[in-house]
Formats: C-alpha cells, structure tokens, sequence
C-alpha cells in the first residue's frame, strides 16, 4: 500500500511537516499491524513548480530575482551548496526526516517528470483536457476560467513555466500549442518534462500514476482534496483515502502566521523536549485545532512518559492503542523513567539549577546509579528541563506571602517533617502533607497545595509534593518552608 506526503521546497521544513509525516508513518504502521501487508511511505517534492517569490530569508536574494517563474531545480542555490535551490530545500527535507528517523522514500517531481514516469498519466489528462477544465473552471474567477488549462508548458526559450491560455490540443501527439506575452507561437510535447500540470490536476494526476492508496492534508486544502479526487477519477482511478487534519493555533487561538511570528519551530520545540514529546503533541486529536505555544511542551513531555509507563505492562490491542507504540516504533524501550518531566522543572526551580549537575545530585539519591549514560532518556529530560527553567520557569516566578493561617500550616508541616529521617517513603511523605493540611481551616485541600506551590515554589501549580519531598530531600524542604517563612 503507498502512502504519500507531499512537500512544496520553496521554503524549509517546518513543524507542520514533521506532523505530516509523522502521522502518515503511525496509519502505515498501524495499517501493517492490522493487515499483515507492507507499506510504502512516498515523500514527494513538488520541485518542478515555478518560483512565485524571492524569499526574504536567503542570502544572495538578487540572485534569485532573474529566475521568477522558473522551475526550483532550475533556479541557482542562494547558499552555494547544491547545484539548484530546489535541490538544496529537498536535501534539508530529508537531512530533517531522517533526524527523525522516519521511513520513507523521496521522490522529485522535476526527476519523475524527465523520466517519463507521468507520461502515461499525462497522455489521459491531455485526452480528457476538456472534461478536467469543466470541473476546474466554476471554482475560478471570470478572468483565470477564461484561460485555464491543466497544462503549464515549459518556455523553450526562457525556462520558465508557463501559465498561459492553450489554443490547440492534439492528444495523439500529445502536445499543445500556445503563444507566448510576445506572441510567438510554439508547440510543445507535455511528456519527458516538456510541461506540468497545474497543482489540483497534478496532484490527480499522481495519485493515478503512482497508485496512491492514502494521503492526509490539512483543513486549507479540503476543496482541492475534493477537486483533485474527481479529476483523479476522470484520469481513470481510484483515488485515495484521504484524512484532514486541522491546523495550529497560537495561546490566544490566533492562526498561526509566519509573517505574525506567533508560530514555534521544531528546532525551538527540540531546545526545550525531546522529540518523543513532539510526535506525542502531533498524535493527540488531529482533527482538532491545537493550540501551540510553549506552555503545551512540558504537558506533551509527560503524557508520553506516562503512555510509555503504562506500555510496560500492556500488550495486544491495548498496547497497540497507545501513542507510545507509534511513539516509539513499537513497544517502548529501556527503564522506566522515576520521575515526570514536570518534576524536574519544578525541583529545578527550587534548586535555581543553571546546569544539569544541579538536578543529577538530586536524583542520585531517588535513583542511585543514575547517569546520562545509563539512562539516556532521562539524560536528556534533565538537559531539557534546564533550558525550559532558564527561559521560561525562572523569569515567571512570583513568590506571594502566606496568610496568618497558611504561615501556621507551614510552620506545622515544616515542624512535622523534622521528625522525619532522609529517604522516606514518597506516598507516607504525600500522607503526612494531606494530614497536615487537614489540621487547619483550609475551604479545600486544593487550596493547602495552592499554599504550597504559590508560596514556597513562586508558580501556581506544582507535583504531587510528597514526590518532590522525596526528591528534593526532606531536611532541604525545611529549610525551603523556613526560607519562606522569613521571606519580606
């Protein structure tokens, strides 16, 4: 069964792309797990498209300006690494996919088109020419439906992809005639990348060359995913199961906008979380709109460590329902991690750790004989958690005084956990703060822990706290309540 993904190169993968695979890759799988058979996984890069725009984030941007209109693949690499700018995008592509590991093969439009690999496909759409206009003309304005045609020729004298009206179509040669702003007149073969075709009929087009049995796409293109299936249908195909997913927004449930710069990229997602935590934001509700701002990471860091305990003890149609098994590849690996990524941004902000060493020294004694080399992943969680800390834990930190009556129930619990020896019992910790939250005039116990995170931690929610008196260390929460206690 092929699955495909589609990629435009004019500009860089981005977040949204990682979705897209990374969710094509968990229906294969999931598909293969199902079903017994295989899968392929096609990523497809539309890099025989004309280029619209010099970008504004490229050096030698002059360079650019003399090749509007002309294919990617034929406009020269602004940063001098590849031979086209086209090529240069699609080497970043999949230098970014197979940072992730994700399996699939690629495919350029500009190499499939030179091939002859449409040239069948290209023969039906030049003999259903008329048919394909009469579906596409009524979702145009006045003007373009005058002149529309699925066929782009390629300019024999300029390079450049031509979108112009087509006053001839000969199907059985399988060329058109056209005529130029100049008004010289050409005939030009559609086959061996002599043409393209416009992006709704070529992505029909495609689907009926290569066989495509699924692709997702996200809500904006809903209208071409409908146009494309009819064309698809005319070229004499099937096409494919489609899904549509929904797009990001920001914290204010704004559109996410480049030209805003309300949107977070991979690479700042990565800085803060490691990339399990990524693909388990993109696996959560994808026809819903998500919200993406940096709040959500340490929340989608612990649902996968929490997926990930939980398959440790699952198997069958249970473990092949949680994220982590698509997470992951398959059931997780390696030790389970003794702490929540939330945990350790709170004792790292307790502990003010600048470095990773800080956290480490606590761990030590909740885990003896931890390292990063005996376990990586909670390694990482640990280098993550300081940069999270130092970019946004510490600067929102807002300590507020306690009340008479909180002061009191501070002073009890700090007087109680004297008494208590260094490696207690996390859940007899957990008991000893409920009960002495009970012996005071609290509205709600909720309220006893608001107390405990918003005096003694500066933020307003926090852990289970006999967890991190269990980490943090019984003697050093003393001295963090009595701190508090002396605060101005």
């Amino acid at each position: 069964m092929l699955f495909e993904t589609g990629y435009g190169p004019s500009g860089l993968p981005h977040i949204g792309t990682f979705g897209e695979v990374a969710r094509t890759g968990w229906v294969a799988q999931a598909y293969t797990a199902l079903t017994g058979r295989p899968t392929r996984i096609l990523c497809f890069s539309d890099d025989m498209d004309g280029l619209r725009k010099v970008p504004d984030n490229v050096p030698q941007a002059g360079l650019l300006a003399g090749y509007l209109g002309r294919p990617l693949t034929e406009v020269p690499d602004p940063f001098g690494t590849h031979e086209s700018f086209g090529a240069h995008n699609n080497a970043r592509l999949r230098a970014f996919l197979d940072g992730f590991g994700f399996r699939y093969e690629f495919a350029s439009a500009t190499e499939y088109y030179r091939a002859g690999r449409f040239d069948d496909a290209l023969r039906r759409a030049l003999a259903a020419h008329d048919e394909i206009v009469a579906l596409v003309a009524p979702t145009l304005g006045p003007d373009r439906r005058a002149t529309w045609s699925p066929i782009l020729p390629i300019h024999p004298v300029t390079g450049i992809v031509m979108q112009v009206r087509i006053d001839e179509v000969d199907a059985d040669a399988a060329t058109v005639r056209w005529a130029d702003e100049a008004g010289v007149r050409y005939e030009t073969s559609v086959l061996g990348g002599h043409a393209k075709l416009q992006w709704k009929a070529d992505w029909a087009m495609r689907w009926a060359a290569l066989g495509v049995d699924y692709e997702m796409s996200g809500k904006d293109l809903i209208d071409s995913v409908r146009l494309s299936s009819q064309i698809c249908r005319v070229l004499g195909a099937e096409p494919p199961v489609t899904l549509t997913y929904e797009l990001f927004l920001d914290e204010h449930a704004r559109k996410i906008s480049k030209s805003k710069g309300n949107g977070m990229s991979v690479e700042e997602w990565l800085r803060y979380a490691p990339p399990e935590s990524l693909a388990q934001y993109m696996f959560n509700q994808p026809t819903r709109a998500k919200r993406l701002h940096f709040d959500v990471i340490p929340r989608a860091a612990d649902e996968y460590l929490a997926n990930r305990a939980k398959a440790a003890e699952q198997e069958g149609a249970a473990l092949m329902a949680n994220p982590a098994w698509f997470v992951d590849g398959g059931p997780p690996g390696g030790n389970p991690i003794p702490v929540s990524f939330g945990m350790l941004l709170n004792l790292a902000s307790v502990a003010n750790a600048d470095t990773p060493d800080v956290l480490w020294a606590f761990l030590a004694r909740y885990r003896p004989g931890a390292t990063p080399d005996t376990e990586p992943l909670l390694g990482r969680l640990v280098d993550h958690a300081v940069a999270y800390y130092r970019d946004f834990v510490r600067p929102a930190k807002t300590y507020r005084a306690p009340s008479t009556m909180e002061r009191a129930a501070l002073a009890d619990l700090a007087e109680t956990l004297r008494g208590m020896e260094s490696g207690a019992d996390p859940d007899d910790l957990q008991n000893i703060v409920f009960e002495v939250g009970k012996r005071h005039p609290f509205p709600a116990l909720r309220a006893w822990f608001g107390c405990l995170y918003e005096v003694l931690l500066g933020q307003t929610e926090g852990p289970r706290f006999g967890i991190f008196v269990g980490l943090y260390g019984v003697r050093e929460t003393v001295t963090l309540i009595d701190t508090a206690l002396v605060r101005p």
